[in-house]
């Protein structure tokens, strides 16, 4: 495949492997929720009075091994955001890009005192913060591994939208409500996580987000050639991801929320809630970058005439 002359592919293999990293201390940070090792090591930004990359090993076990390993996790986080700016100053002209860049980096040191006051202050509120901008740093960090991809600079003109059938404004909104609402589920998912209260609210987000999935991926399947453009891949991805959720979260649900829990095994009780967590991360993930994709190949203002005659006429508003 050629690539286009402002594609760099070792800027785009830093953005995925900024955001791979990213899941992983996801993964990690919902290990140590489920095994409330949180406070685990009681200072910050030392541990134990260690600098924090010279602990001894020997001394990671238990609760302190998932602590610490967040924390160590977290620093290469931030070290790899550091980098992906630098490459993007460097090989990429776009300045809108550049600020996202910035606003990673600004992100993930955000992200860093939060997770030191929270050890510090005791306060679970900061816990909640600090789970709620990790799963939006994510998924900040999955759109900017897509604008440095070669699919990024398709030629839009190949992957218009050829029938009328679906109005792109329309698939817009339901794309852009879908990602709001999954967030607004993991904010009350991590309301729920570090407090147990608010299973109302997390339960009736599960019903919306749920309905409007299934709502835009029937839509995007519907489109036939329409799609071309986007990929069903994607859509067939997140769908698949609701299903596995659904199933996570009634099973976290009798693991921790109902007397049956007790019997469940402390390993399979983590297991469960903390696949939870990175499923939800994924379904986030996947529904932004599916609807960054919708605002990339489809015209905010799309009709089509279709006569009887069988051929079609495109009209494409100005943008």
């Amino acid at each position: 495949m050629k690539q286009h002359a402002s594609y760099n592919p070792w800027l785009h293999r830093t953005a995925r492997l900024t955001a791979g990293a990213t899941f992983l201390l996801i993964v990690i940070g919902g290990i140590v929720t489920s095994t409330d090792s949180g406070l685990a090591v009681p200072d910050w930004p030392t541990t134990f009075g260690y600098n924090m990359f010279l602990y001894p090993l020997s001394e990671m076990v238990g609760g302190i091994l998932y602590e610490h390993s967040h924390r160590l996790m977290g620093s290469l986080v931030g070290i790899l955001t550091i980098a992906l700016l630098v490459l993007i100053l460097a090989k990429d002209s776009r300045k809108w890009l550049k600020w996202l860049g910035l606003a990673a980096l600004i992100a993930v040191i955000v992200q860093g005192v939060l997770g030191g006051l929270r050890v510090t202050q005791i306060n679970r509120n900061f816990a909640i913060v600090h789970a709620c901008l990790a799963q939006a740093f994510f998924a900040l960090l999955c759109g900017i591994a897509w604008f440095t991809s070669r699919e990024w600079w398709k030629d839009k003109t190949e992957t218009s939208i050829r029938k009328g059938e679906v109005s792109s404004p329309g698939l817009r909104r339901l794309s852009l409500i879908t990602t709001c609402l999954i967030y607004l589920q993991l904010i009350f998912g991590a309301i729920l996580r570090h407090t147990g209260s608010r299973l109302d609210a997390h339960l009736l987000f599960a019903f919306l987000v749920a309905l409007h999935i299934f709502l835009l991926v029937r839509r995007m399947l519907a489109m036939d050639s329409e799609a071309e453009g986007l990929g069903q891949s994607t859509p067939l991805l997140l769908i698949g991801l609701l299903a596995i959720q659904l199933m996570l979260g009634t099973g976290a649900f009798f693991a921790k929320l109902t007397v049956l829990g007790e019997t469940f095994a402390t390993a399979l009780t983590v297991t469960i809630t903390t696949a939870h967590v990175a499923v939800g991360a994924l379904m986030l993930v996947s529904s932004f970058v599916l609807t960054l994709k919708i605002y990339r190949f489809t015209d905010a203002s799309v009709t089509v005439d279709a006569p009887a005659s069988g051929n079609r006429r495109l009209v494409v508003g100005s943008r």
